[in-house]
């Protein structure tokens, strides 16, 4: 910000909950990104120093790591397992009002194309989730974490009954190897997708109704390689159909890099398969994930 004096100090306030007994704090990528000084203030209103062990920005999440003893620490649950109506509680601290508690309902699961993170299947809750909740705990009736409150919909800042979480499934296989390694490592096949539109289908692959377009492709890639080519309508990934450029996206990331996988696809009306070995997702020059 070019208006702002350059010694002016800014403060930023955030949550985040306890998933070891070692002091790992898990938390949202861009509460913690851009810190130079973090502070985690506990429920007993003990203020340790915080280090960043790893941060994702793709699913807007980070790990951090204080050193105490005697820590409680939550269990993790199972996001896969959530139902429509069910209960939940959102643990954070809105506008500075630290543990405050806030119910609701699951309002509805998977949802993707928010363009809130970059590789989404994001749980929609009522749950009141305010400013300074970013990184909360979304907990079920058990007290086990289900979620990472992530974002609100509405542009008044505040709740509208509206609110978005990582949900645990995912955040759990993350925050795993950003504690392991400091980074996340994710499969990728070098092509640039696209929702499939009744009209690219009809012109495309006549017929089909679920799949994804392949609007380009990486020439040296692993989709490349394996013959798959613009224009090319994606249909299954393994043993699994494929429904949408989100869900793709996250079947690639979550598989093994190295694995290999059947891949099919459409080419106008005719019906192709082939092996495709994912590759470690590249960086740009920036440091970045390549789309």
């Amino acid at each position: 910000d070019l208006l702002r004096p350059p010694d002016r100090e800014v403060h930023s306030l955030g949550s985040g909950c306890l998933i070891s007994a070692e002091g790992h704090v898990l938390t949202n990528n861009h509460v913690v990104a851009g810190a130079q000084q973090i502070t985690v203030t506990l429920a007993d209103d003990r203020e340790l120093p915080a280090t960043i062990v790893g941060r994702d920005p793709a699913t807007d999440l980070a790990v951090l790591k204080i050193n105490a003893t005697g820590l409680p620490w939550l269990r993790w649950g199972d996001s896969n397992a959530l139902q429509v109506g069910e209960w939940v509680l959102a643990i954070g601290s809105p506008f500075g009002l630290s543990h405050t508690v806030t119910a609701g309902i699951i309002s509805a699961t998977g949802r993707s194309e928010t363009g809130i993170v970059g590789y989404e299947d994001l749980i929609q809750t009522d749950a009141a989730i305010n400013p300074g909740n970013s990184g909360g705990p979304l907990v079920n009736l058990a007290g086990e974490l289900v979620g990472i409150n992530t974002a609100i919909a509405g542009r008044s800042g505040g709740s509208v009954g509206v609110g978005f979480a990582v949900p645990s499934a995912l955040a759990r296989a993350v925050a795993r190897q950003l504690i392991e390694t400091g980074a996340v490592v994710r499969g990728w096949i070098g092509i640039i997708p696209r929702e499939l539109t009744p009209e690219l289908a009809a012109r495309y692959a006549p017929g089909v109704k679920r799949g994804v377009f392949v609007e380009a492709v990486y020439g040296s890639g692993p989709a490349g390689q394996a013959g798959i080519p613009p224009g090319a309508v994606i249909t299954a990934w393994g043993d699994t159909e494929v429904t949408g450029v989100s869900q793709l996206a996250r079947l690639v990331a979550q598989t093994p890099v190295g694995a290999t996988v059947t891949v099919r696809w459409m080419e106008g009306t005719q019906a192709r398969s082939g092996q495709v070995t994912v590759v470690r997702q590249p960086l740009t020059r920036d440091g970045r994930p390549v789309a």
